[in-house]
């Protein structure tokens, strides 16, 4: 009997696990791995038994075989990233096709429903002229920071040589570093300069000031964008300042798209925060140095207190928490009245009763907050992970505030911590392990019937970059204190996806992906303000800065709507898609293959129903006369008569049954049909007339 070609059998060794199959299994498609091997133009590697081995992962391999079987996918639990990966290398061009389609319709250069804009990277700006400090003494030696090593530049940032930072720390201008966002203005930090965006509600997003390239690295950045309408001249200005070895720089932003450079400041130590408390520039450091800019009195002032660990604004009172275990509060616009004696007025306000390090602060003030802040509820972590809440309401007046409600579920140092209208949330070092409580109020008051109770426990894991530069991807929580805030969580240093999650609960309500591919390196949440239009609201957005220095700009608003309510029916699902796409030939060029006449489907008759046998009734009844006249067909009310509605579609013919059929009425004596009850007369509408 003679050989079927292309029967012999083929024994495979794949990382240690044995394969059998066919050669034409192997070879059906051109110019593959396994052509060339059973061909002889790839050199063999046989085992003890002669099994060709293969050192590849067999658990990949196994899908891969079954596609050269059956020309089906069936991933069987294998990643898709992965499985494309070993596709690419035996050659399977249908199967690469496959999988490569698969990806582009996950991914989309438009974005997914909570993408709302994209911003370039910007022109690599000149350099500054050097000019003197306007207040404070030099310090001796700048301290570089780190900055983020990024592979990609984007095209717009690659001028001549010359023009190019040199290497070393600081020398990646492409990689957004931080962002920042502030009523309808957005501030963007690069490794040497800064740009500002402005919101215009007929026109976007425009790029209204871009500073001049530094001389160091920026490591913070602080925008102001409130402007009071008829204030001091101070008052009438967005500000904009960045941070970095010591070194403070303040502009001043107008909206026709110009900036001047109100002054150079210098803090003596690298600045660990930068932010405005009003119209007041607040940088803060590690070892307990304190800087406050006045924008009426145009002063700079330097005071040292204890190591500051934490902070936290409330109105015009700057709240810090410090390694001896003690709260501070600074009135920073009463600090100019005692400019002479260089004091901040700087007042402990409440003293951990363990004298433990207060790692994390956050102030909510009650709806009831008076001037004086009677009205005001502090949580704070410590360094041995316990959570107070520490109130002063107008009964502990006098006495500083109260002691409230201590929580010890932590392990490990507190990070961050919120207190909001309705929940408590606290984050530890142990792989951000947050715990969080429902905050029960009365009259606007945190209450004790039945004070917090426990809510919800989870991680939110995010690996930091391997040079420590995170502090553009904090995690957060963000939001308003009034609302729901999230988290967003970056995992992987160089990832391009970022997951939204609801700090209260953990849940996942949304994921972006960056629309290029790009590395996100920075983010930030921030609440526009909404439109002069009747009916609308502010929109909080999320702001990603990449690794090619571009920003994009997600609707977080629509995120949070769309997870309250019950998901809506979609497109067809990944299954159906993939069953549609096996149907046709991805990866060979040339005209669809001829598979045969395909046979007409003829309708089968159904079978016809049983002859109902003759009724004794004869033909249907004449219409029967009403109680007031006239047939039953007949138009009521004596109007005109009405087109009658066309006949139903005819049923489908069901198949007969076993059943007999039902026997016909009866008739009651004499032959004739039961006598039909008198209708009553319908009441005579108000729009009709009888004639």
């Amino acid at each position: 009997m003679a050989a079927v070609p292309g029967a012999e059998v083929v024994h495979l060794n794949v990382g240690g696990k044995r394969f059998s199959t066919s050669r034409q299994t192997l070879t059906w498609i051109p110019d593959s791995f396994f052509s060339s091997l059973l061909s002889g133009r790839i050199s063999t590697l046989k085992d003890e038994t002669g099994a060709i081995f293969i050192d590849r992962d067999p658990a990949v391999f196994a899908p891969i075989l079954n596609f050269l079987r059956t020309k089906e996918l069936d991933p069987r639990g294998v990643s898709a990233a992965l499985l494309l990966h070993e596709a690419q290398f035996y050659g399977i061009t249908p199967l690469v096709r496959r999988l490569q389609l698969r990806e582009e319709l996950e991914r989309s250069s438009c974005g997914c429903v909570l993408f709302t804009g994209y911003l370039p990277p910007p022109a690599l700006p000149a350099r500054r002229r050097s000019r003197h400090s306007l207040a404070g003494p030099h310090p001796a030696a700048r301290v570089p920071a780190p900055v983020r090593r990024s592979h990609t530049l984007p095209p717009s940032l690659g001028h001549a040589a010359d023009e190019r930072p040199p290497p070393g720390p600081g020398s990646d201008a492409g990689a957004v570093r931080l962002v920042c966002g502030h009523h309808n203005w957005i501030a963007v930090a690069y490794a040497q300069f800064l740009v500002c965006y402005r919101l215009v509600e007929t026109s976007g997003w425009l790029q209204v000031f871009s500073s001049p390239r530094l001389d160091w690295a920026i490591e913070r950045v602080a925008l102001n964008a409130k402007v009071l309408a008829g204030g001091a001249p101070g008052e009438r200005e967005q500000m904009v300042a960045a941070a970095g070895g010591g070194e403070i720089i303040l502009w001043a932003l107008r909206a026709d798209g110009n900036g001047t450079e109100i002054g150079v400041f210098h803090l003596g130590v690298p600045a660990e925060a930068l932010f405005f408390v009003g119209n007041q520039l607040i940088a803060t450091s590690p070892g307990g140095t304190i800087g406050v800019w006045n924008a009426v009195t145009k002063h700079w002032q330097i005071q040292d207190v204890v190591p500051i660990n934490s902070y936290d604004a409330a109105g015009t009172f700057l709240l810090l928490g410090c390694s001896n275990g003690s709260i501070y509060y600074v009135d920073v616009q009463k600090f100019p009245l005692r400019m002479k004696d260089n004091d901040l007025l700087v007042t402990e306000l409440y003293r951990d009763p363990g004298e433990d390090a207060v790692t994390a602060l956050s102030v909510y003030l009650t709806p009831k907050t008076s001037e004086s802040g009677n009205w005001i509820e502090i949580a704070y972590g410590t360094s041995s992970g316990v959570v107070r809440v520490i109130v002063q309401h107008p009964e502990t007046l006098g006495s500083g505030p109260q002691l409230f409600q201590t929580f010890t579920v932590h392990r490990s140092p507190v990070t961050r911590i919120m207190l909001s209208e309705k929940h408590l949330v606290s984050v530890c070092a142990d792989n951000n392990h947050v715990r969080s409580w429902t905050v029960t109020r009365f009259r606007g008051m945190i209450s004790t019937q039945p004070g917090s109770t426990p809510l919800a426990s989870f991680k939110v894991l995010a690996l930091d970059d391997a040079d420590g530069a995170g502090a553009g991807t904090d995690i957060g929580p963000f939001g308003e204190r009034d609302e729901q805030q999230v988290f967003i969580q970056r995992v992987v240093p160089d990832a391009c996806q970022v997951f939204i999650r609801l700090s209260s609960t953990g849940k996942k309500i949304g994921e972006v992906r960056a629309v290029d591919a790009a590395s996100i390196t920075a983010f930030t949440v921030h609440e526009c303000e909404g439109s002069s239009r009747i009916g609308s609201r502010p929109r909080r957005l999320l702001a990603t800065g990449h690794a090619n220095g571009s920003l994009q700009l997600w609707d977080l608003t629509t995120a949070m709507d769309r997870a309250a309510k019950p998901p809506d029916a979609e497109g067809l699902s990944e299954e159906e898609l993939l069953r549609q796409l096996d149907q046709c030939d991805l990866a060979l060029p040339g005209p669809p293959r001829a598979h045969g006449p395909q046979p007409i489907p003829v309708a089968t008759p159904s079978p016809s129903p049983p002859p109902t046998p003759p009724s004794t009734a004869g033909t249907s009844p004449p219409p029967q006369p009403h109680a007031w006249g006239g047939a039953e067909g007949a138009p009521r009310g004596g109007g005109k008569a009405k087109t009658p509605r066309p006949p139903p579609p005819p049923r489908r013919a069901s198949p007969p049954s076993s059943t007999p059929p039902a026997p016909p009425r009866a008739l009651p004596p004499h032959g004739r049909p039961p006598p039909t009850a008198p209708m009553v007369p319908p009441k005579e509408r108000l729009n009709e007339t009888a004639f």
